[in-house]
C-alpha cells in the first residue's frame, strides 16, 4: 500500500475559537513561532508523505500562500543580511507539494474529504485535521501508515480520554487484537458518559483507501445536517474493514482555549533562550501557595 497525498479539511469557520478566527483562519493561529497547520504539513511531511491537499474556501487562501514563496519579503531579508530567517521561510515554501481544492458549501468533516475524490482517485491517503497537533519522535500519521500497510485495511487515530470528556468526541466500540491495535465494531458519536461504549476516542488522523468515497456520496446527512465521516467509517466497521490504533505522542488539540495556551507554553519551554525568562514570568503570576 503506498500512500503520497494527505486530505488536510481547512475550510470550517473555527467557531470554538472566536474571536480569534473572525479574520484570521484557525489553521493560522501561531503556536509558539509557527501558525497551527504548519505543524501538521510538517508532521506529514516527516512521515514520508509528498503531496498535501487543502480542502479549503474562498475566504482562506492565506492558508494556501504561506506555503508559497514570498519574493518580497525574502528580497527585504537578503537585503538586510539576515540569512538564516530567509533560509527558514523558504524552507516553507519547499516542504510538499500543495494542492487546493475548493469546498463551496461546509457539510461537514465527511463533505470535505469526498470534494478530495478527483485529486486522491484510486490511491489509498491520510486525512489529518488541523487544529489536532501530536507530537512524537514516531510522527503521528506514520503510525497508522504502517499499520494500513501491514494489514491492508484503513486505519483511524485514537487517544483514551477521561470518561467526563467522551461527549466531545467519537467513541468508539472496539476489541483489543495487539497492544494498542483494536478492531473496531462501532462508533457512536459524542455520547453521553453512561452510554459510552469506551473511552477511546477518535482525533484528527486516518489513513482511508478509495472505498471511503463510495460510502460518503450514498450517505444522507446526518448530525447537523451534515456529511459525517463517522458515518462511512461505520459502514466500514460493519464491515470488518476498520483498525484502530492508539496514538503514542503529546497531544493538543488547538480548538480548546486550555489546550492551545498549553502548547504555545509547551513549546516555549524548549527554546532554551526564552525557557528561564518564561518560567520565570508564569511562577510570577501563579497564586501564592
Amino acid at each position: 500500500m503506498k500512500i503520497r497525498k494527505v486530505v488536510v479539511p481547512v475550510a470550517g469557520w473555527g467557531t470554538r475559537s472566536l474571536p480569534a478566527t473572525k479574520n484570521v483562519p484557525k489553521e493560522m493561529l501561531p503556536v509558539y513561532k509557527k501558525p497551527t497547520v504548519q505543524y501538521v504539513v510538517e508532521e506529514a511531511m516527516q512521515a514520508g508523505l509528498t503531496d498535501v491537499v487543502f480542502v479549503n474556501n474562498q475566504n482562506k487562501r492565506i492558508i494556501e500562500d504561506h506555503f508559497d514563496y514570498n519574493l518580497a519579503l525574502e528580497a527585504l531579508l537578503k537585503r538586510i543580511g539576515n540569512e538564516s530567517m530567509l533560509a527558514e521561510v523558504r524552507k516553507v515554501a519547499e516542504m510538499v507539494n500543495i494542492i487546493s481544492v475548493r469546498q463551496k458549501k461546509q457539510l461537514g468533516l465527511g463533505h470535505a474529504v469526498l470534494c478530495a475524490r478527483e485529486v486522491i482517485k484510486d490511491e489509498p491517503f491520510a486525512v489529518m485535521v488541523g487544529d489536532d497537533l501530536l507530537f512524537d519522535r514516531d510522527p503521528g500519521i506514520k503510525q497508522l501508515m504502517e499499520v494500513a500497510r501491514s494489514e491492508n485495511m484503513p486505519v483511524v487515530g485514537v487517544v483514551e480520554v477521561p470518561r467526563e470528556k467522551v461527549d466531545r468526541y467519537g467513541i468508539l466500540q472496539a476489541e483489543e487484537f495487539a497492544p494498542g491495535m483494536f478492531r473496531v465494531r462501532g462508533m457512536m458519536e459524542k455520547p453521553h458518559p453512561d452510554e459510552a461504549p469506551s473511552r477511546l476516542a477518535m482525533i484528527g488522523r486516518y489513513v482511508l483507501t478509495p472505498e471511503i468515497f463510495d460510502h460518503l456520496e450514498n450517505l444522507a446527512p446526518g448530525k447537523g445536517g451534515e456529511i459525517q465521516l463517522t458515518d462511512a467509517m461505520q459502514l466500514l466497521a460493519k464491515e470488518n474493514r476498520l483498525l484502530a490504533v492508539k496514538l503514542k505522542g503529546k497531544r493538543f488539540d488547538t480548538g480548546d482555549w486550555v489546550d492551545y495556551l498549553s502548547a504555545n507554553i509547551y513549546f516555549a519551554l524548549q527554546d532554551k533562550g526564552l525557557r528561564g525568562e518564561l518560567i520565570e514570568n508564569l511562577r510570577s503570576m501563579l497564586p501564592k501557595s
